[in-house]
C-alpha cells in the first residue's frame, strides 16, 4: 500500500507548474496582506425585492399556502404562503453590519450573489485577532458569514468561520453559530440582532484558538504522493470522481485542478505539500469550480475537514 503522508519525510516527484499559473498569480500576493483583503469579491446584493399577491399578478385565485409571489430583480424566485416574512438583504445585512460596527471591529467585506436568489456577505475581522499557521505568510483571520435566500434555499442565519488570505476562500470548520430571531406580523418583519461583543470574544477564546491547532498539526504531516492524496480523501467523501472514467484510471480534470492547487500553493510558500495545503486545496475547488449552494459547500468543507484531519 503507498503511503500517502508521513511526518517527517517527503519524496519530490517531478512537480511541475499547473495550468493555473496565471490564476494563482492574479489571487496570490504574499507580500502584500492589504492586497488581499482589496480585492474581495463585490457583488450587487442589495437587489430590488418585494412580496406580492399572485392574485394581483395572475388575477387568478391560488391555492391556500401559495398566496404571495417572491419578486428578486424583476424575476419571481418562490411561492410563499401569508404567513411568510420576507426579510429583504437590507434589512438583514445591514443590520449585521451595525453589530460589527457597534463592537468596533475593524473588518472588510466579501458579497456575493447567486442568480438574485440567495446571498451572503463575509465580515473579515482584521483588527482584533489573527494566525498564521508556522509561515507568516499563510495568515488566518476570523469571519463572520451571514446567509439570505429569496427562494428557500438557505436558511436566514450567520455563523462564525475563518479566512485564509492565500487562496481567498471561507473556510467554514467552526461550530459557533450566531442566533438572533426573527419576528413576524401581518405586515412587518422584525428582526432582533444580539450584541456581537461578547459572542466575537467567545468565539476567539474557545473555538478559533482550539481549531487553529489543529490546522497546525495537519501542517506537519507530509504528503509523500499527492495523486495517492486525492484519490483517498474521494474515496472517503465521495465529492467527485477520482478518474477520468470507468475505462480512464487518469485523473478527471477536478481531481487534476486539487492535485495543481496543492502543488502550486506548496511553491508559492516554500514549503513542502502537506495535509493543510491539501485540505485548501480542496476546499478551493468546493467553492470555485463545484456548483453548490452556500449550505452544501459550508456541510462538506467540515466533512473534507474532518477526513484530511483524520490523516494526522
Amino acid at each position: 500500500m503507498t503511503l500517502i503522508v508521513a511526518k517527517v519525510t517527503w519524496l519530490i516527484t517531478g512537480i511541475s507548474i499547473p495550468t493555473i499559473t496565471e490564476y494563482y498569480q492574479k489571487m496570490f500576493n504574499l507580500n502584500s496582506k492589504a492586497m488581499y483583503l482589496q480585492n474581495l469579491q463585490q457583488d450587487e446584493i442589495f437587489v430590488p425585492s418585494e412580496m406580492k399577491s399572485l392574485k394581483s399578478l395572475t388575477q387568478m385565485e391560488s391555492r391556500r399556502g401559495l398566496e404571495n409571489a417572491i419578486i428578486s430583480n424583476g424575476k419571481i424566485v418562490n411561492v410563499v404562503s401569508n404567513s411568510y416574512g420576507h426579510i429583504p438583504n437590507q434589512l438583514f445585512f445591514k443590520k449585521a453590519e451595525e453589530m460589527l460596527t457597534d463592537a468596533q471591529l475593524n473588518f472588510h467585506k466579501r458579497t456575493i450573489n447567486k442568480n438574485d436568489r440567495s446571498f451572503i456577505t463575509d465580515f473579515i475581522i482584521d483588527d482584533k485577532s489573527q494566525f498564521t499557521v508556522k509561515n507568516d505568510k499563510d495568515l488566518i483571520l476570523p469571519m463572520l458569514r451571514f446567509k439570505n435566500s429569496y427562494d428557500g434555499s438557505e436558511k436566514t442565519s450567520g455563523h462564525f468561520g475563518f479566512y485564509r488570505e492565500v487562496c481567498s476562500n471561507g473556510l467554514h470548520v467552526s461550530l459557533a453559530e450566531i442566533e438572533f430571531s426573527i419576528k413576524h406580523s401581518k405586515n412587518n418583519t422584525h428582526l432582533i440582532m444580539p450584541r456581537l461583543n461578547n459572542l466575537f470574544d467567545k468565539f476567539l477564546d474557545n473555538e478559533f484558538y482550539t481549531i487553529t491547532k489543529k490546522f497546525d498539526k495537519m501542517k506537519e504531516f507530509k504528503i509523500i504522493d499527492t495523486q495517492e492524496f486525492v484519490k483517498a480523501i474521494l474515496d472517503r467523501t465521495k465529492l467527485f470522481r477520482y478518474e477520468c472514467s470507468d475505462k480512464n484510471s487518469d485523473p478527471s480534470k477536478k481531481s487534476r485542478e486539487v492535485i495543481e492547487i496543492l502543488n502550486y500553493e506548496a511553491l508559492l510558500l516554500n514549503e513542502e505539500p502537506n495535509l493543510w495545503l491539501g485540505y485548501n486545496a480542496f476546499n478551493s475547488v468546493l467553492h470555485n469550480v463545484l456548483k453548490k449552494s452556500f449550505g452544501q459547500q459550508e456541510r462538506l468543507d467540515k466533512k473534507l475537514f474532518d477526513e484530511v484531519y483524520a490523516m494526522a
